[in-house]
């Protein structure tokens, strides 16, 4: 059972928003929530960015660009879709069920996705505005999180891809320094140092955000 505060007057829309392409297919319904996620995705991305316009005057886009790439990023949005019980009310195929579907951050950040898509095809843009700032309002905003911004830049087309390679580790066990390496696709677009490989990887995540103009 979903804990939201929305009754549906169209359920076949709740239905489509909850069913994984798995479920669709196994069952042959035809309908499954990847293009109530794309519709979702726009309303997210124009609902959050009106939201931090308003309510941070003064602070230029590269800044807000950041911190909405932290609110709308897979990470946050399947946060937010367990605060709900999303993933107990997804509709899987077998092979997800068995897989741990129901708690695979992709799944749940694309499930409420298009769960943002079903509440304004059923009623509406404000409805749809008031579900997603019910969540927004109170999220601490990462805006330092330059892995995520830069995979919110990347996943805008789905033909490329974004690894991390350690290329270097110096110093004793108890005080090392990790050096990467981020390849998009083939081509190394950004370098990184750091105590940790995390601080590496965000440093050579920031480097590569820079070389593409994004902050």
């Amino acid at each position: 059972m979903l804990k939201i505060d929305y009754i549906f007057k169209n359920e076949k829309l709740l239905t489509e928003a909850i069913s994984h392409s798995s479920y669709a297919n196994e069952k042959k319904t035809g309908h499954c929530n990847e293009r109530l996620e794309f519709l979702g995705d726009s309303i997210l991305s124009m609902v959050t960015a009106r939201y931090l316009f308003l309510n941070n005057p003064g602070v230029p886009e590269g800044k807000l660009t950041k911190m909405r790439a932290a609110l709308v990023c897979e990470k946050t949005l399947a946060k937010f879709a367990k605060t709900i019980d999303l993933g107990s009310a997804l509709l899987l195929g077998k092979g997800e069920e068995h897989g741990n579907g129901r708690n695979r951050p992709s799944i749940l950040a694309d499930a409420f996705e298009a769960l943002i898509a079903a509440i304004y095809l059923d009623s509406g843009y404000k409805n749809a505005e008031n579900f997603i700032l019910g969540f927004i309002k109170n999220e601490q905003i990462d805006t330092d999180d330059y892995k995520s911004l830069l995979q919110e830049v990347i996943q805008r087309n789905p033909d490329e891809k974004v690894d991390y390679f350690v290329t270097d580790e110096k110093g004793p066990d108890h005080d090392k320094t990790f050096t990467v390496e981020v390849h998009l696709n083939s081509n190394v677009i950004g370098h990184g140092s750091g105590r940790t490989k995390k601080q590496a990887e965000q440093q050579a995540a920031k480097e590569a955000l820079q070389l593409m103009g994004v902050i």
